[in-house]
């Protein structure tokens, strides 16, 4: 196992550990974070919570500003927090340099197109590769114990891998999520780049889509800003809570007033995610 603590700091009486290792499945090294709340320093194998996090961001926005820590260490769950996307000087990024597409935004998605395909299998990643990882390490985890939320795109991400992922997760939940990729110009461009013109190769990443034939009608928390400046062009939760009711798939949707698509927002709400994952992971 070749797993490298980067740092380690002391908070609400667990700890914050950034680490590094070598991705087979994304050809680069990767970083990612956990934090132990006290139970787990204490001896016991505790549940996790995994989140994405959204575009332009890496494992440390959420860390460093959401205030998750003190909730999960009042109900004694790890949180872990993958970066956005592989990186390096071989990863190939957005011709223009753009924050929507390539380094920081891997949409959590396997790329079957050039370039992309080599490195870009973020899906996989999250799935697969990082709770081996995890299996495999001595960190005091129930890694087989998880849930999973996010953020816009990490909602994104968080909504698909929990519905094409029955029976892995005990719960689900996302902020701002983008709804409905293939009805999103952030979706349009990152799915047609990372899987191809084809757009029926889309659905099989798309919330909207998989609720229908869902195998497991997982409780979705959502929470959405109606001052979020993505809301009406690219996040669209009407669309997801139309996609429910038709398939009576559970869905709390909370609009908020005055709030914004920032982590700001993210903070405000955090304790209500955190004790719906530990509730469900501790039942």
């Amino acid at each position: 196992m070749n797993l490298e603590q980067v740092s380690a700091k002391k908070t609400f009486g667990g700890t914050q550990i950034k680490l590094k290792h070598t991705s087979e499945v994304l050809h680069c090294d990767m970083t990612f974070s956990v934090f132990l709340p006290p139970n787990a320093l204490a001896g016991e194998d505790v549940p996790v919570i995994y989140w994405l996090s959204g575009l332009t961001c890496t494992d440390d926005n959420f860390v460093e500003k959401a205030g998750a820590q003190q909730y999960a260490a009042e109900t004694g769950v790890a949180i872990v927090c993958p970066d956005t996307s592989p990186r390096g000087d071989t990863v190939p990024d957005d011709a223009e340099k753009a924050y929507d597409f390539g380094l920081g935004a891997g949409f959590y998605v396997n790329a079957t197109e050039a370039p992309w395909s080599t490195h870009y299998h973020m899906y996989d990643y999250v799935t697969k590769e990082l709770p081996a990882v995890l299996e495999g390490s001595e960190l005091p985890l129930d890694a087989g114990n998880c849930s999973i939320m996010g953020h816009s795109m990490g909602g994104h991400g968080a909504l698909t891998i929990a519905l094409k992922n029955p029976g892995v997760y005990k719960a689900v939940s996302a902020f701002s999520p983008i709804c409905s990729p293939q009805n999103s110009p952030w979706g349009e461009k990152a799915l047609g780049n990372y899987l191809g013109a084809d757009k029926a190769k889309w659905e099989q990443y798309d919330t909207c889509a998989l609720i229908p034939g869902a195998e497991e009608r997982l409780h979705i928390l959502v929470d959405q800003g109606q001052d979020d400046n993505f809301l009406v062009n690219q996040l669209k939760p009407e669309l997801l809570q139309a996609a429910c009711l038709e398939a009576k798939h559970p869905l709390t949707l909370r609009l908020h007033a005055g709030y914004d698509h920032s982590y700001f927002f993210i903070a405000t709400f955090i304790v209500d995610h955190i004790a719906h994952h530990a509730d469900a992971l501790w039942s």
